[in-house]
């Protein structure tokens, strides 16, 4: 959905660019014209897609179509209905031969601004159901597993914020949050040693709280670096989007290396749209894309991997319009930071891609910019990153994953990716071992 942050409204963002009032408005300078024109210079763009909102419009079309046969020749009622098309698509969907499903490293749990002092949250990510909750006083944010060992009650449903601890809903224990330990039960004399919950090393970096996992329970070998710029406020938010993903984790980040999709799925201009079956792209301009990926062999860095990245609007495929340079930086299995250089000032956006379920990633996108850079070009290049993503949701929603592809020498970079993504898989990590998920069900 597309939102206005000062409006309790929500619109598709599909229905906001092509709504016609809208579209005269601007033309013709009208009062509406005006609002937009608010909107564009002083609102955060914000996106938030389902798990069917991208990648299935040809599924809505067929059933669509059923109805009207249906309707026009009787037996209608025999016709397959949107719902039960994606549901059959998705069940009889080929994933592959998969990776382990969570990979060991940092994963985002919460956007900072989500979680104030005194709250307490749950969050379902990496088959675990958390408690993350932050204290009154100082502000010092901890991840607890949600379930009170004393009897099982969730404890981020009607839990309580008591200084470092977190307060059971069900009896009343108290929690640690700086290392699990059962600090008080209230009707009785004596806390026992061996009460207490499990603690995850967690971080607060970015704006972004993130914990971390190991399937081996090894403490973290690095950390998120933190970007001055973002801490310390000097550059404001200007985008927010989040999907979620039917594919295997690793296949979002292998984007970057997988260089030769670039020109095939995001030539295209953005009017083109989201849907690959009609974006074909115009004679007259088109995205040209240059780039290079390479794993960092530093000692220390082994985990951060670098994808350099050239972008031209070029006309009739020959006379440069715009271009732009972006670095981006994927750190650890689920995070990258993009920097991006252009002719307006720089601009950066930060990813995290979290495993919800083995099949189903939450993406979000964070945009921040130097307060200089107009609203306008900051909302028109992270509405450009949006509709270019969601190409690639296209695919990845509908994909099997190829442990063994079939690949030509100019693709030596994908091999390159896994082997040095394989790193963040160990001995007891996770794998798929049924094929269908029941969140698709």
């Amino acid at each position: 959905m597309f939102k206005c942050r000062k409006q309790s409204e929500e619109v598709s963002l599909h229905e906001y660019l092509t709504n016609s009032n809208v579209i005269g408005s601007l033309a013709f300078g009208s009062q509406t014209h005006s609002i937009v024109w608010q909107f564009l210079t002083v609102l955060e763009s914000s996106f938030s897609k389902g798990l069917d909102d991208v990648g299935f419009r040809h599924l809505e079309e067929e059933a669509w179509g059923d109805a009207k046969r249906g309707a026009r020749w009787g037996g209608g009622n025999s016709r397959k209905s949107t719902k039960e098309k994606l549901l059959l698509a998705k069940r009889s969907r080929s994933v592959g031969t998969l990776p382990p499903v969570f990979p060991n490293g940092w994963f985002s749990l919460l956007d900072s601004k989500e979680l104030l002092p005194g709250e307490v949250k749950q969050v379902s990510a990496l088959g675990e159901n958390f408690a993350v909750f932050r204290e009154k006083n100082g502000g010092q944010v901890h991840v607890l597993d949600a379930y009170c060992p004393h009897l099982g009650a969730n404890m981020a449903a009607g839990g309580a914020v008591r200084g470092d601890c977190l307060e059971c809903p069900f009896h009343g224990w108290r929690f640690r949050g700086s290392d699990g330990k059962c600090a008080a039960v209230p009707y009785s004399s004596k806390v026992p040693d061996f009460a207490r919950v499990k603690c995850w090393p967690s971080c607060e970096v970015n704006n972004i709280v993130f914990v971390w996992y190991h399937a081996e329970d090894e403490e973290p070998s690095w950390k998120p670096s933190s970007i001055p710029e973002v801490e310390k406020g000097a550059w404001s938010r200007r985008g927010y989007s989040r999907f979620h993903v039917n594919c295997h984790i690793q296949e979002i980040p292998e984007n970057g290396a997988d260089v030769a999709h670039l020109n095939a799925v995001h030539a295209p201009l953005l009017t083109s749209g989201n849907d690959l079956r009609t974006n074909g792209g115009s004679k007259f301009a088109s995205h040209v894309w240059f780039a290079s990926w390479s794993a960092n062999q530093e000692e220390g860095l082994k985990h951060t991997a670098m994808m350099n990245l050239r972008h031209e609007l070029r006309l009739f495929n020959k006379f440069l319009l715009m271009g732009n340079d972006v670095k981006a930086h994927q750190i650890g299995p689920g995070y990258v930071v993009l920097d991006i250089e252009t002719m307006f000032g720089k601009l950066v956006i930060l990813q995290t891609v979290t495993p919800v379920e083995p099949m189903l990633q939450r993406v979000v996108h964070r945009m921040y910019a130097p307060r200089f850079v107009l609203q306008p070009f900051a909302s028109f290049v992270f509405l450009g990153e949006t509709i270019m993503f969601e190409r690639d949701v296209m695919v990845w929603n509908h994909k099997a994953y190829l442990d063994k592809p079939t690949l030509v020498s100019e693709d030596r970079a994908i091999t390159r990716y896994r082997r040095w993504y394989s790193q963040f898989y160990s001995e007891k990590s996770p794998r798929l071992t049924y094929q269908k998920e029941r969140s698709l069900e």
